[in-house]
């Protein structure tokens, strides 16, 4: 709208006055009037004509504008009106850069709208269009980086490497499980020997907590069951004294009562309960007793003092009682080992031995491993060297039988006992 009316106060002179000032200049205006006609859009200017009918209605707006843009467009004074035009529309929008600042606030917009609108479009349009062309020339080069995406297709080689990780791989699995079952087998074969192994029915702890003068002994008594294939059996354990008249120097002396803490240690070993069942016996049972871990210092002395008076040597008797025993206190099948101790041969020999033969067919568990005590080479012992019932053994433990070792006593009574 500003342009209208610049255009109208241009125009609003007498066509005398402008007649006068073309006269003048169409000289001088001629040629710089023919330089912009192509360059300058004429064709709004066309509908200005008409405004020549309009000057007398408009005087008053000639006196403000003119003067001062008749300064600066002397030079567009063309020999006809519309050369006239042009040169005002020139002189218009080059003072439009100036009247723009009377606008402050909608310069920026007007700017951006009424400029590309008419004139600048030709002119930006072929700026602003090589521009996005060079950066629409670059999208082509991802599309060639794109392109490799072929090389992509290696990563499908990469592809396979999955196939062969699928859940089938522990299907075959079941395959190779045969396999391991018959070495499995194979080691349960051998682990059974591990399992069953070697312990003792009384631990090392609990016999130092209740017992820890037996510690030497039941250490002794492993290492022998360890030499003859015994470790973890399970058996029970009796003790059988000779009461006659003759083994009074070794209840005196303490051998006795050695040879039942030497037994006991190695019940700890064969018995669960670890405790020994005591048979004193002379012309007949004289008396019965038992050793336990908590209770067996001193023992034989108490119950030995308290039979009575000693008698003669009778073996049937002694082995009827423990088989008695035996077999009312523990299960059927269940083995046993006897140690037998004596300082003679029996008084009646043929029931001894009925009895050892008896004991051998109805009780082939049950074992009796006899100790001498006295001179190896008395006569009296030619009972036990002669003995052949097969579930007896003896063992010569001398003169002084307490200063025996506990190996040497085990080694002996062990020799050839195999439950």
């Amino acid at each position: 709208m500003g342009i209208l009316t610049l255009l109208r106060n241009a125009f609003g002179r007498s066509r005398k006055e402008r007649a006068a000032q073309t006269e003048g200049a169409t000289q001088e205006t001629a040629p710089a009037v023919t330089a912009p006609e192509p360059k300058l859009p004429s064709q709004p200017a066309a509908p200005a004509e008409p405004d020549p009918s309009e000057p007398p209605a408009q005087p008053e707006a000639t006196p403000q504008v003119p003067e001062p843009r008749s300064e600066s467009t002397p030079a567009p004074a063309a020999a006809s009106t519309s050369t006239d035009e042009h040169d005002l529309v020139k002189a218009a929008f080059t003072n439009i850069t100036v009247p723009k600042p009377t606008d402050p606030e909608p310069e920026p917009e007007s700017e951006a709208t009424p400029e590309p609108a008419a004139e600048p479009q030709p002119e930006a349009k072929p700026d602003p269009q090589p521009e996005p062309k060079p950066k629409a020339e670059p999208q082509p080069d991802p599309k060639t980086e794109t392109a490799p995406e072929p090389a992509a297709e290696p990563q499908s080689e990469a592809e396979p490497e999955p196939a062969p990780t699928p859940a089938p791989a522990p299907e075959p699995a079941p395959d190779p499980d045969p396999a391991p079952t018959e070495g499995e087998a194979e080691a349960t074969k051998a682990t059974p020997p591990e399992a069953t192994a070697p312990k003792p029915a009384t631990s090392a702890a609990r016999l130092r907590s209740q017992a820890p003068g037996l510690t030497t002994a039941y250490k002794a008594a492993g290492a022998a069951l360890k030499k003859h294939g015994l470790t973890g059996t399970r058996a029970r354990v009796h003790l059988v004294l000779d009461r006659s008249a003759s083994m009074r120097a070794y209840f005196k002396d303490g051998s006795a009562q050695a040879l039942a803490e030497q037994t006991l240690a190695l019940a700890a070993h064969l018995d669960p309960e670890a405790a020994v069942h005591v048979t004193f016996f002379s012309t007949e049972v004289d008396g019965t007793g038992e050793l336990t871990l908590a209770d067996h210092e001193n023992k034989i002395d108490e119950l030995h003092g308290a039979l009575g008076r000693m008698g003669r040597t009778a073996y049937h008797a002694a082995v009827e009682a423990v088989l008695a025993h035996h077999a009312e206190h523990a299960p059927p099948g269940t083995p046993a080992l006897v140690v037998f101790q004596t300082d003679g041969a029996p008084d009646a020999k043929t029931p001894a031995t009925q009895s050892l033969t008896d004991a051998a067919a109805n009780h082939p568990n049950v074992h009796f491993s006899f100790v001498a005590f006295g001179d190896p080479e008395n006569k009296a012992f030619d009972y036990l060297r002669k003995l052949k019932t097969g579930n007896a053994s003896h063992f010569l433990a001398g003169e002084t039988p307490k200063e025996l070792t506990d190996k040497e006593l085990y080694e002996g009574v062990l020799a050839t006992w195999r439950p």
